[in-house]
């Protein structure tokens, strides 16, 4: 199995969402768009900016993951599943998962752009600089105006590609690259989705608007029938 996922598996843990009627581009209110914020450009020119804005809105240290990661981290562990995320919050991370492909990266993982050292989250929330080198820090995520990695986009192809199932949770299918992944699956697999909204997406085989906590709440992880 392959889960394509969105940030709909994080609102249970309290972390909101970007693209819904209460989510992040609908309610923040800034003087430019969300999007600008989330740039390689602001991030260049207005780095103090950018700091403030993902520092504010995009960090959640205190979440913890829910049954629809744990689940979902748990195939992965058995070697029944891999994981495809949009997710940049580290839960799955926490939860434990293998043959997990961050497609867009992870707030978690910090750097300086000077020196490419490493540093950890509460570091980066003191400050914005590397304390050695002056140099600026910044998240490993993939911003407006930059490429994804290409080697985390290929393993993200071949997961599909090679899947017998693929499972849409908590995601609109509306950011492309990510949504572009579909046109890699072998077409006789079966697309099942558990989302909250309809999507409207081609060759779906099934579809379920329901809260996918408690689908995955009943999923037994053991079960061969799963």
């Amino acid at each position: 199995m392959v889960f394509l996922t969105g940030a709909g598996v994080s609102t249970p843990s309290g972390i909101p969402d970007y693209r819904s009627k209460t989510g992040l581009y609908t309610t923040g209110q800034t003087k430019r768009p969300t999007e600008y914020y989330l740039s390689h450009d602001c991030l260049v020119n207005e780095p103090a900016v950018f700091y403030q804005f993902v520092m504010k809105n995009l960090y959640y240290p205190a979440a913890q993951p829910n049954v629809i990661q744990t689940k979902q981290a748990a195939f992965t562990q058995a070697d029944r599943a891999a994981i495809v995320t949009q997710n940049i919050d580290n839960l799955y991370e926490q939860a434990g998962a293998r043959h997990l492909h961050e497609f867009h990266g992870n707030l978690y993982r910090i750097y300086c752009q000077k020196c490419g050292a490493v540093v950890d989250y509460s570091t980066y929330a003191h400050s914005m600089y590397h304390e050695p080198d002056g140099g600026i820090l910044r998240p490993d995520v993939v911003l407006y105006g930059e490429g994804i990695d290409p080697a985390v986009a290929q393993a993200s192809v071949n997961a599909v590609h090679t899947a017998d199932l693929i499972l849409i949770v908590g995601t609109s299918m509306r950011v492309y690259p990510f949504a572009g992944l579909l046109d890699y699956r072998q077409p006789h697999v079966p697309v099942v989705v558990i989302n909250q909204e309809r999507l409207e997406l081609p060759g779906v085989t099934a579809q379920y608007e329901l809260d996918a906590t408690e689908v995955f709440d009943r999923l037994q992880v053991g079960a061969s029938h799963d």
